[in-house]
């Protein structure tokens, strides 16, 4: 069985979704000839744990770890919090008003911490898995960013051993829709196209998680790409053809600013002025962590009584709420790059069979995936009437029980087709380079 040797930053007891995609490539891999070692850090500052993921790990999968110093606690002392208090990675998106402590971290995060602030790990990595590589011989490497710094530590791998090397981009570098908002000198701004440039040119292979960020990246290299999206696991989501027990329309995941649906909210402000029977049947939940500007969003527009804060919580409760949803809602991010956006949880949203209401482009990545889905509707983010008729028609089908569960054509999304996919690209990668 052939060998390959995964670095990866989120890894149990790390929550979110970042995580789920490599735990899941590791799961199945096995089945299709590929040993995986996966390499991560031993005492990391995730900002969320989810101790439920951990059952996808295989019993005998092989894990190095290596310690690393991540910044973080300097920038509570600088801030006056406690060391231990957890920072969102993407506190820039969370919708607060930097103050000015924020904008000196903002600062520094773009032009000290390069490419980011597990930049730390890169140089101490290089030289422990030089010497486990000396050891044990790995036929690939795969690095998946973010944080893009895994991919310096890969390229000094592949630049020693000359393994096959494939770069994995959940999400864009240079090209992600806040890159311009950390405050870069223009001397910064070059190093970090620079050093993307390096790591993209000199790979074996370039995989994306949709086709628009895959397109995008040819302006950057020449490099060979391929789409491997994420998907959902056969074991986990299952189509649930009973009715729910109440209307409600179901969010899972983090909503920040640029997620914040305000037609939405328009539209719930509307049916309630207009004391529509509606709104007192109706319970948007909003499963994952809200930011400050949500949930002021969603008090000015004085419909707290409709919407319920549930939280962050693990993957698996997660998925007990979207079985027992009634209508899916899925947000892309209003930001430049919205058609490259492709969430993780698309995947779970589209084999529940549930009707999903998605608020984002209509010609973007998710847009596609969803337009082959009897049960999804796509709106433009300012189509408040669009919004309304559909509400007002899913409601009366569920009082007159003609909502309907779609047992849709998915499992080209499913987790272990998606790992043969990939196994199938390694092999050709390390033929090639035999040959």
């Amino acid at each position: 069985m052939k060998k390959v040797l995964i670095i990866a930053y989120y890894w149990p007891p790390s929550g979110g979704g970042g995580v789920q995609r490599w735990v899941k490539f590791a799961k199945y891999l096995g089945d299709f000839g590929w040993q995986p070692i996966v390499y991560v850090p031993k005492n990391a500052n995730y900002s969320v744990v989810d101790a439920s993921i951990d059952q996808d790990i295989p019993e005998n999968i092989e894990i190095w770890q290596y310690p690393i110093f991540e910044p973080y606690h300097f920038y509570n002392l600088f801030k006056g919090k406690k060391k231990t208090e957890k920072i969102h990675p993407n506190f820039l998106s969370e919708g607060k008003k930097l103050g000015w402590k924020d904008k000196i971290a903002v600062w520094v995060r773009g032009n000290i911490f390069i490419p980011d602030a597990r930049f730390m790990w890169i140089l101490p990595s290089r030289r422990y898995l030089r010497q486990k590589l000396t050891d044990t011989k790995v036929d690939m490497i795969i690095s998946t960013g973010p944080p893009h710094s895994v991919h310096l530590i890969a390229q000094n791998l592949n630049s020693t051993f000359k393994i096959p090397w494939i770069v994995d981009y959940r999400d864009p570098w240079t090209q992600i829709d806040y890159f311009d908002e950390l405050m870069l000198t223009c001397a910064a701004k070059k190093f970090h196209q620079y050093l993307e440039s390096k790591v993209l040119d000199q790979c074996d292979h370039i995989i994306t998680v949709g086709k628009n960020m895959a397109l995008d990246l040819e302006a950057l290299t020449k490099t060979p790409k391929s789409v491997i999206t994420n998907g959902y696991d056969d074991s986990e989501v299952k189509v649930n053809p009973h009715l729910p027990l109440d209307f409600n329309i179901t969010y899972l995941g983090v909503m920040n600013v640029s997620r914040n649906p305000t037609s939405l909210w328009q539209v719930l402000h509307d049916l309630a002025t207009e004391k529509h029977t509606l709104i007192n049947e109706l319970n948007v939940k909003l499963v994952g962590q809200i930011d400050a500007e949500s949930k002021s969003s969603i008090k000015d527009f004085r419909i707290d009584n409709v919407v319920q804060e549930i939280g962050y919580v693990s993957h698996t409760k997660a998925l007990e709420y979207l079985q027992n949803a009634a209508i899916l809602l899925l947000v892309i991010n209003k930001t430049k790059n919205n058609k490259t956006i492709l969430t993780g949880k698309i995947f779970e949203y589209i084999a529940s069979g549930k009707p999903i209401l998605c608020i984002g482009p209509k010609d973007g990545d998710a847009a596609d995936i969803l337009r082959d889905v009897e049960n999804a509707t796509i709106f433009e983010y300012d189509d408040v009437e669009g919004i309304k008729e559909y509400l007002l028609d899913m409601y009366h089908k569920f009082n007159a029980g003609n909502f309907s569960i779609v047992k849709t054509n998915s499992s080209k999304y499913s987790r272990k087709n998606l790992t043969q996919d990939l196994a199938e690209l390694m092999n050709k990668i390390v033929m090639n380079k035999t040959t």
